[in-house]
């Protein structure tokens, strides 16, 4: 049974991401959650619809203990099992300016973002290295890239995935495995809801937000077997805003 393991998976891009990788794909979809579990079986029951397979596994990725358990027990029930892809979208936003910033909202932005990253990549890639294949996409943002005012720590934390991205890239890409970032611009998700879309939509080229299927197009051929020669890149899809 081949996996693509999708963190954050129960709502917004990750859940347009599961449902993409379903029809697109042959994957056994794992829906990776935190609190809403009603969201994440609304997507697996949205993925049985387009006859794919799934199931959904609550961890909090930026807890260690917690992911190590989580995955190992399923590891150890499906011992047949290989994890192809993994992407990596889980993340909050706790804005306010960086004068203001609680040491809470700077260590809990970064350590589901960054940590999160690290936590689940890191248990599977020796099993990555060994099956000599591998998809690792990170969903990272604009404000990693370019940097926001008044999102200090999410952007430090999207940029060190941004980094992180080139450098695993280059250790892995011998056994073809593949590392790839994707950052999206103002994409029409729960996350954006209270963004005043009339007012940033003048900053933006194609004068609209994106959404998050086309954010899922993106992810899904970069985790295909046609994106072999892309590797350490980050891709942004922001609709002109910034590249």
């Amino acid at each position: 049974m081949k996996c693509a393991l999708v963190t954050g998976g129960s709502r917004g891009i990750g859940k347009a991401i599961c449902h993409k990788l379903a029809v697109d794909t042959d994957y056994h979809i794992l829906i990776n959650y935190n609190s809403n579990e009603i969201a994440a079986q609304q997507t697996l029951e949205e993925i049985k619809k387009v006859g794919a397979t799934g199931e959904i596994l609550g961890f909090n990725v930026a807890n260690s203990e917690e992911v190590q358990s989580v995955l190992s027990d399923w590891q150890e029930k499906n011992p047949e099992a290989i994890i192809e892809t993994i992407v990596n979208n889980a993340g909050i936003t706790k804005d306010g300016l960086f004068m203001w910033m609680s040491q809470d909202d700077w260590t809990s932005v970064i350590n589901t973002s960054l940590n999160g990253f690290f936590n689940v990549t890191n248990f599977f890639i020796q099993k990555m290295l060994r099956n000599k294949y591998g998809r690792i996409v990170n969903i990272v943002s604009l404000s990693g890239v370019k940097g926001t005012a008044g999102q200090t720590n999410y952007s430090a934390a999207k940029g060190a995935v941004v980094a992180a991205t080139k450098a695993l890239a280059q250790e892995v890409a011998k056994r073809n495995i593949t590392v790839n970032a994707v950052a999206p611009g103002f994409i029409k998700t729960d996350m954006t809801s209270q963004l005043d879309e009339k007012e940033l939509i003048k900053m933006v080229p194609v004068n609209r937000f994106g959404e998050a299927e086309e954010v899922a197009d993106l992810v899904s051929f970069l985790v295909s077997k046609k994106a072999g020669y892309i590797t350490g890149e980050i891709i942004n899809i922001n609709g002109g805003i910034y590249s």
